[in-house]
């Protein structure tokens, strides 16, 4: 499958600063961000929430960056120069991807689809400093919390709200249809 922005030219820095800009567009009242080698972060607080993305980033040795498959099939190392651009290559895709994220939740928000407290949730960061999504998976709540549904509301949805014929969603009030 391809993958979003996988060719782009557009560098960290433009990527980073549209994310801030869009962030202000849509109400936010801080940013930040840093990086070290493995990793970047963006920060940023929306109405009361904080909320926090790590961007993970490859590690420049991995045999993708530094090997190519030549006509035959065989493996062909790359030049340090060519290691540099696939692997910066891939640190401006996931930049392109993580505008493309906040953007997509930022607008469902605005539309009415969402709230910011659901887009956000696994990225809000607690009072410990960790988000909720690594308080979650850590600490091995996850499983608890999925083994512990009942089988009959995996496989059924909300009870008298709507019923879904041929893709559409009807309301029924009073035994007659909307």
């Amino acid at each position: 499958m391809p993958r979003y922005a996988r060719g782009t030219v557009v560098s960290v820095e433009r990527s980073r600063s549209e994310i801030e800009e869009c962030l202000r567009r849509y109400g936010a009242s801080e940013f930040h961000s840093g990086w070290k080698a493995d990793a970047a972060m963006i920060a940023f607080q929306l109405r009361e929430l904080f909320i926090r993305f790590i961007l993970p980033l490859p590690n420049q040795k991995e045999k993708r960056f530094t090997h190519k498959k030549d006509r035959y099939g065989f493996d062909k190392k790359m030049t340090e120069i060519q290691v540099l651009k696939e692997w910066e290559q891939e640190i401006r895709q996931r930049w392109r991807a993580l505008l493309l994220v906040i953007k997509a939740k930022l607008e469902a928000v605005e539309c009415g689809i969402s709230k910011v407290e659901q887009e956000f949730l696994s990225f809000i960061v607690t009072n410990s400093g960790a988000t909720i999504g690594e308080w979650i998976l850590d600490d091995g709540r996850l499983a608890e919390l999925t083994l512990n549904v009942p089988q009959h509301l995996l496989l059924s949805g909300p009870k008298n709200t709507a019923e879904i014929v041929d893709a559409e969603f009807e309301v029924k009030e009073k035994g007659t249809a909307k």
